[in-house]
Formats: C-alpha cells, sequence, structure tokens
C-alpha cells in the first residue's frame, strides 16, 4: 500500500491497486491511520470482487448466464441488484435511444457454454435484429427478465466496473472513509477532499497529448469517465487546439475523437461516455444539456473543444 503524506497536517493519502474485473483499480483513502485505511481498503477490494462475480456470464449459479440461457425461451427469476441493474441501463438505453445497449448476438441459438464478459456498447447501427434493448421484458412484479429472441444475450462490459466503483464508495463511506478517489480502468469517482482540504481535480487533454493537459476540472464528489473514439484517433495528426465553442452558438459537423462525462455515478458516467461518440456532437451537447448533474467535454477530430452548460474551464 502506497502512502502520500501531505505537509501540515495528520492526514495521508493512502493507495493501493488491484486487478479486477478485466482491468485495474487504484483504490485511494484519505485519513491518519495506515492500518485502519489497509481494513478499509480491503473491505472495498471485497466489495468489487462481489460486484465482478455478480455480474459475470460465467459459473452454474450465474443469474446472467441463466437469463441468456432462457433467451426466446422463457422469463428467469433475476436477483434484486442485477433487475435494478438492467432497469436502469434500459432507462439509458431509451434515453440514448439505443445508442448505449447491453444486448448483444452470439449468433449460437442453442445453449451454447461459452459468454462475453466485456461486452462493451454499441457504436454503430447494429444489423442483426435480436440486439435490441427493446426485446429485453421486465416484469417488476414478479421481478423476471425475459430476452424476447434466440441468441439474444446481456452483458455489462459498458457499465460494470462503474458500478463497482459506486458499491465500493459506498462501502467505504459506510466504514467512515470521509475522502476518497477510486479509478477504475482511468475513469474517476471521488468524494470529499484532498488531505490538503483542497478539491480532487483531473486534467482534460487531448487523447494524442495525455501528459499535456489543456484544462484542470473541479472533480469532487463526482465521476469521470472519457471515452475515446479509436478509429478517429488513429488517422489524426497532432495538433494544437484550435477553438473552444460553447453550449449555445452551434456546432460544426465533426467526428468526435473523446468524449469525458460528469456525473454523480461512475454507472452513469461509464454509461453515457461511450454512445455520446455516436450519437454525435450536435445531438450529444443537446442531451446532455437536458439532463440534471450531468455535464460533458468533446473533443472533435480537429482538435475544437466542446463544453457543455455544467462545465467551466
Amino acid at each position: 500500500m502506497l502512502a502520500v503524506k501531505t505537509l501540515g497536517n495528520n492526514l495521508t493519502t493512502y493507495k493501493r491497486n488491484v486487478h479486477a474485473m478485466g482491468d485495474k483499480f487504484e483504490i485511494s483513502v484519505v485519513g491518519s491511520d495506515p492500518l485502519l485505511a489497509n481494513e478499509q481498503i480491503e473491505i472495498a477490494i471485497d466489495e468489487i470482487n462481489r460486484v465482478e462475480k455478480l455480474l459475470s456470464a460465467f459459473g452454474d449459479h450465474s443469474n446472467i448466464k441463466q437469463i441468456n440461457r432462457e433467451a426466446g425461451v422463457a422469463p428467469v427469476k433475476a436477483n434484486g441488484e442485477i433487475f435494478r441493474l438492467i432497469s436502469r441501463a434500459l432507462q439509458i438505453s431509451e434515453l440514448t435511444h439505443g445508442a448505449f445497449d447491453i444486448t448483444y448476438f452470439t449468433g449460437n441459438t442453442g445453449n451454447d457454454t461459452t459468454s462475453v464478459e466485456n461486452v462493451t456498447v454499441k457504436t454503430a447501427p447494429y444489423s442483426v435484429m435480436q440486439t435490441n434493448y427493446q426485446n429485453v421484458v421486465l416484469d417488476a412484479g414478479k421481478q423476471t427478465i425475459f430476452l424476447k429472441e434466440k441468441g439474444m444475450r446481456i452483458g455489462f462490459g459498458a457499465n460494470s466496473k462503474g458500478y463497482a466503483a459506486d458499491r465500493a464508495k459506498f462501502i467505504l463511506q459506510m466504514n467512515g472513509v470521509s475522502s476518497g478517489v477510486i479509478n477504475s480502468g482511468g475513469d474517476l469517482l471521488t468524494w470529499g477532499t484532498q488531505p490538503n482540504n483542497k478539491p480532487w481535480t483531473v486534467g482534460t487533454a487531448d487523447p494524442e497529448q495525455r501528459k499535456q493537459p489543456f484544462a484542470h476540472l473541479n472533480i469532487s464528489n463526482m465521476a469521470f469517465a472519457t471515452s475515446v473514439n479509436a478509429e478517429k484517433y488513429a488517422s489524426i495528426s497532432k495538433k494544437k487546439f484550435q477553438s473552444i465553442a460553447s453550449a449555445n452558438k452551434g456546432f460544426p459537423v465533426s467526428e468526435i475523437k473523446s468524449v469525458s462525462v460528469l456525473s454523480p455515478t461512475a454507472e452513469l458516467a461509464d454509461a453515457m461516455a461511450s454512445p455520446m461518440i455516436s450519437i454525435g456532437i450536435n445531438a450529444g451537447m443537446y442531451l446532455i444539456n437536458q439532463l440534471n448533474q450531468i455535464a460533458c467535454v468533446i473533443i472533435d477530430d480537429q482538435d475544437r473543444v466542446y463544453m457543455s452548460k455544467g462545465i467551466s474551464i
């Protein structure tokens, strides 16, 4: 466990890295007792591992595997936590007109034994009709989930790490951690303040020049998630930023290179970041500006920076 001491008070930031959910998590807690901090971090790691097991599509007792196996056959009784997570995911799918979608298609209509653990959000039209969030039927009274088409599956690659971070934060707060940061594969969830009482900040950068941030954002008590358009990133030469456009001026038609989303929860920030690339600048900014407590920064392929109403840099 790494300890970062702050001069002037007895508070220290204690950090530990752990590999979970196919990625690296870094858990940081602010405190004065290294033994207590170590125990608190252990509890958070246990919670992340619990969420990973809960959302896994592997294992004979996996609820996700049962739901996927009965696709096109019958509804499946869902764990309450899974039911609520899927319900929220479908709400985001509706909000983004399907740009965010936890469904995918295996091409296998039998009881296949393979599963896709980290299926990512769809960011382009998909020709297979089975891949459609509208084919997920929830029965709140019976708490069942039914996938209407054979071969249809659900996966949580697009929002599972964010949800795990939210749960770890909740557990840490319940165990007396008033300030901390959870870094889940580069996406951040913060609460409280740094040991020097200053807010947590993040440097927002061009994805091609990550070591040269153009602005620092206050992200205390917020989640911050970034999604990069890998195809555009591979073909764009390094340039300086040309302009900064505000949300009320209208935007030129261009491709999105990266999107960073700020929201109260990591689950929502993760879920919204990727589909924003396919939604586009105009529609994406319009959508974000209609929502409460959520904001975004977009960089296009001409290195122009766009900010929603809730962002000031």
